[in-house]
């Protein structure tokens, strides 16, 4: 069974529609917020495009956008429960 992956980009449109379909008002994912999750541990790569590029699983990247989601509420007073 082949999984699909995703560039940094696509992770990034990925990941703002998910936080929009969430939150109207949620800020958009950027391709550097994406590194930014993976330099964290929030997302790690599962594989290479022919360039050498990272891509990204539909799996990684929905636990990635929940918990940096979840963590930015939690900072404004928000439960997450």
């Amino acid at each position: 069974m082949t999984t699909q992956l995703y560039t940094g980009a696509q992770a990034a449109e990925l990941a703002t529609q998910w936080r929009r379909t969430i939150s109207a008002t949620a800020a958009a994912v950027t391709r550097s917020a994406i590194c930014n999750w993976v330099t964290r541990g929030h997302l790690d790569v599962a594989g290479l495009d022919d360039h050498g590029r990272p891509l990204y699983s539909l799996a990684g990247l929905a636990r990635a956008e929940k918990a940096t989601r979840d963590r930015a509420l939690r900072l404004v007073g928000i439960s997450t429960v």
